[in-house]
């Protein structure tokens, strides 16, 4: 599986895999239960993965999959904590991995979200098959 074809769909929890692209929509496939429906395009709103990433404070910013490296990497010595601690905690645990993430424009939510994701491709080995492929 490719990380581009990995998608968060608006409106809808978890990640996904494009299947394949209809008239007016898409055809995606749930990572955890993979199970199959259809996404009409008027309804959600599609975002790569890939095209994701964390505001720095130069102005640029960090891609998703350069911040997920980053996380592995650190795994052993400063493992992610989970979605539900509390903010403080988050906070801390991204000024560790990125320390030059822009403070005022990553609030929290952004942070539960990126580790909801990143739990959840450690947890099911997806990692392992992102990095062979590309």
């Amino acid at each position: 599986m490719k990380f581009a074809k990995i998608i968060a769909v608006s409106g809808l929890p978890g990640l996904y895999n494009v299947v394949t692209e209809r008239k007016g929509g898409i055809i995606v496939e749930h990572l955890a239960t993979e199970k199959r429906h259809f996404a009409p395009a008027r309804k959600h709103q599609f975002a790569p993965l890939e095209s994701m990433a964390v505001y720095t404070e130069d102005g640029d910013a960090e891609p998703l999959r350069k911040v997920f490296g980053r996380m592995q990497e650190q795994q052993e010595d400063n493992p992610a904590p989970a979605a539900s601690a509390p903010n403080e905690q988050l906070f801390d645990y991204l000024e560790d991995v990125l320390p030059t993430y822009d403070k005022d424009r990553v609030h929290a939510s952004d942070i539960k979200r990126l580790l909801k994701w990143y739990h959840f491709l450690l947890e099911n080995k997806l990692f392992e098959g992102l990095d062979e492929e590309e």
